[in-house]
């Protein structure tokens, strides 16, 4: 894996405040996991140790980025300001910022919200998920079409819970076989939600939905990026 850069560590100490290098901010809804469909805040933060083929938000690690500097009360004021209660935390990798267990801390006091945080799968969720109210994780399994498969941790999966959730984003036969395989390894349909996601332009849903039918895999959710359809694929705040 490769090494963290100062820029993907992300939260700088300025005057003891932690500070976090915020690339989007904004409202929309839920395209993907158990709240698809539902209103959401997003908070996408900068940098990311992945760099997978199929990466639609590839702008967002480039060390160039534009990034606004926000501390966790700018950020929890900003959400509240919203008046939506559903937030998903993303980027990038948001599990690489600096002081992000603070974040979660002081997110989780607020009981009015619901806390998602958006992981690739290479970094262990342990240290958060003993957070006294800890976030919903929906960690993505990097199948061969990324060419990030050999970064993921599946010791995470002790650690999942029925609020979680594992997805598959799949390009290719091969990757869905393979997806089956972990799936059935480590149980997950059992433990939590299990998505199949098709990368966009390159795997029909339909051709999805056939092989779910072929293997008979029942508990495991077919998702489809809903934003790439309700918007041009490549707009952004959305």
């Amino acid at each position: 894996m490769k090494p963290r850069t100062t820029a993907q560590a992300t939260a700088e100490r300025t005057d003891n405040v932690a500070k976090f290098e915020v690339v989007e901010k904004f409202v929309s809804i839920n395209g993907e996991g158990q709240k698809a469909g539902q209103l959401a805040v997003f908070i996408r933060f900068k940098g990311c140790n992945l760099n997978c083929g199929y990466c639609d938000t590839k702008w967002a690690n480039e060390p160039s980025a534009p990034f606004e500097s926000m501390s966790e009360d700018d950020i929890y004021d900003y959400i509240k300001s919203t008046g939506v209660k559903n937030v998903t935390l993303t980027g990038g990798e948001p599990l690489l910022r600096d002081n992000i267990g603070t974040l979660l801390e002081r997110l989780g006091k607020d009981n009015s919200l619901n806390i998602e945080i958006e992981t690739n799968g290479s970094v262990l969720i342990e240290p958060y998920a003993s957070i006294v109210k800890r976030p919903s994780f929906t960690l993505d399994y990097k199948l061969g079409g990324s060419g990030m498969e050999q970064f993921m941790k599946t010791e995470n999966y002790k650690f999942l819970q029925k609020c979680d959730t594992v997805k598959f984003v799949v390009s290719s036969v091969s990757d869905l076989e393979r997806a089956v395989g972990i799936i059935k390894e480590y149980e997950l349909d059992k433990k939590c939600g299990v998505y199949l996601s098709a990368v966009f332009g390159k795997i029909e849903p339909a051709d999805i939905v056939s092989f779910m039918i072929d293997k008979n895999l029942n508990d495991v959710n077919l998702q489809l990026q809903m934003h790439k359809f309700i918007w041009d694929p490549n707009k952004r705040g959305v």
